[in-house]
């Protein structure tokens, strides 16, 4: 890999942040261009940034070097950060949900971007066995160190869908991934691919305003939203029924609640 010029890059992104907080929209998507141009794996999330100043098409998916610096950055503080900050309660949602519905226990499960291990410990007394992927080396080691699962991977989560070999999983969780895909395919088909027949997919999403047309889009806050419409559509077409589709708040941003969906489904036998 060339080198990056790190003085550039981080002048070039300082005053793309700049132009942004100004309001000059065109100024700022050229220099988060000229960021792209001098460091091309796009550590800073420069190509999520145009695409959330509604600029360009959105890309596939977060870059890879972007979610894991961010991540990698935010490790020791993250729970602090989520639970605390944000307001974020979504792996005890799932959990309430699980028990409301009387599904469980379970076998195998797979905790798909697992972080620190919040969703893997909230869900520790109803799996034998749960195996987590983070693609942030300093969230796995975190992970670790709570001896909650009996495997971890560092791993990129449609890599490891894709070459994952192992004894399929009964219960496969994704509690804030989305936000962090757009296009769904490889993430729902990946799950299907690694999953028994009868098997629990579990996953939280941020919501297009309905009036929205698009699929899927960059919000203001650099994540992706999905509409309703489209997560429905992409299971169906990957096996899955859904059980239940329910209304969330996501986490609180800047005070205002981010609206969401967690949604329970099954892969059909």
């Amino acid at each position: 890999m060339a080198k990056i010029d790190e003085d550039a890059l981080a002048e070039a992104y300082n005053r793309a942040l700049a132009l942004e907080k100004s309001g000059d929209i065109d100024a700022a998507v050229k220099a988060y261009e000229e960021v792209l141009a001098i460091d091309p794996e796009d550590h800073g999330g420069a190509s999520v940034r145009i695409a959330s100043l509604g600029r360009g098409e959105a890309p596939p998916k977060a870059p890879d070097a972007y979610v894991e610096t961010l991540f990698d950055q935010h490790a020791e503080a993250f729970e602090d950060i989520l639970v605390e900050q944000l307001g974020y309660a979504v792996p005890a949602m799932v959990r309430q949900r699980l028990q409301a519905l009387e599904l469980g226990p379970f076998k195998r499960m797979l905790d798909l971007g697992c972080g620190t291990g919040l969703t893997g410990g909230t869900l520790r007394d109803m799996v034998d066995d749960i195996t987590g992927i983070d693609i942030s080396e300093n969230m796995v080691e975190l992970a670790h160190e709570k001896d909650l699962y009996e495997t971890l991977y560092v791993a990129e989560v449609e890599d490891f869908l894709e070459d994952n070999d192992e004894e399929a999983f009964d219960l496969i969780t994704a509690t804030d991934v989305l936000p962090y895909l757009g296009a769904l395919e490889p993430l729902f088909f990946g799950a299907a691919e690694n999953m028994v027949a009868g098997g629990l997919f579990i996953f939280s999403s941020e919501t297009l305003d309905p009036s929205d047309t698009r699929t899927y889009a960059v919000g203001p806050h650099q994540r992706f939203l999905h509409s309703e419409a489209y997560i429905r559509e992409r299971l169906a077409s990957t096996g899955f029924e859904i059980i239940e589709i329910s209304d969330i708040n996501v986490r609180m941003q800047d005070g205002k609640p981010s609206p969401g969906h967690l949604v329970i489904a099954r892969l059909k036998g």
